[in-house]
């Protein structure tokens, strides 16, 4: 396994350490730790099944866990979701999970956590949204949606964004109209990132953590993974080298 050296305590907004996860008695997530720094996005890769997901999940207390997460150098891993997300960490679900039956704006409305939300940098990142504020959300393309799902989360002043497959289904436009916003998000707030395009893991990641069987297999710079072949046909089974950027993680 790979480590970054040069990452340590005091520059890490998020520390994971022996996480495990259990989805109705079945372990899930086993013995993982990894950190986060305070800055620039770090990747969760790894083959379709690994725990990805569940990582997530076991982070933000959605399903049970043991072990030790902090935030900022506060234990979260005891308190319950809602306060976990109060404290400032972000949330972008796989599938966006938006609510159908009611409109973009109310879709807004629901998530913001605070008296003065950012909807500049949301109008800015989506104008197509602004025009469709009395659109019901269930009717919107996927695309669409991610927009909506991703526009909840960057409404808010977050210490952390936990995002989770925002590409996965989506148009090469729109790919590219998701990485853009997360590019230019990661400007303000430390990303943990959930996706298997490995095109836009080299336009986002600054480091990457891969999963195998629920448990940390590699840690390092996004580079020492994406520069060589041999590793991401190792850890993630596909063959994409720099010239093959756009190969994706087996789904």
């Amino acid at each position: 396994m790979s480590t970054n050296s040069s990452t340590n305590l005091s520059s890490n907004i998020l520390t994971v350490r022996n996480l495990y996860g259990r989805i109705e008695g079945q372990q899930v997530v086993e013995d993982v730790s990894f950190d986060v720094p305070d800055t620039g996005v770090t990747a969760l890769l790894g083959r379709n099944g690994v725990g990805k997901t569940s990582t997530i999940k076991s982070i933000l207390g959605l399903i049970d866990r043991t072990g030790e997460v902090t935030l900022g150098g506060r234990r979260v891993d005891r308190l319950p979701t809602h306060k976990v997300v109060q404290l400032g960490v972000g949330y972008v679900p796989e599938d966006r999970e938006v609510f159908g039956k009611l409109t973009v704006a109310e879709n807004l409305k629901l998530a913001e956590r605070s008296a003065k939300p950012n909807r500049a940098l949301v109008e800015k990142l989506f104008p197509d949204l602004v025009q469709r504020q009395a659109q019901l959300a269930g009717t919107l393309s996927g695309g669409q949606q991610q927009m909506v799902s991703l526009a909840r989360a960057l409404l808010n002043q977050n210490r952390l964004l936990l995002v989770d497959e925002p590409t996965k289904g989506l148009s090469p436009k729109i790919v590219g109209e998701v990485a853009q916003a997360l590019l230019i998000a990661a400007r303000t707030v430390p990303i943990l990132l959930v996706e298997q395009n490995l095109q836009v893991i080299r336009q986002l990641a600054d480091r990457v953590v891969v999963l195998s069987g629920g448990r940390v297999v590699f840690t390092g710079e996004a580079s020492e993974l994406l520069d060589h072949p041999e590793r991401i046909q190792r850890f993630l089974g596909v063959h994409s080298g720099s010239g093959q950027a756009d190969a994706a993680v087996p789904a």
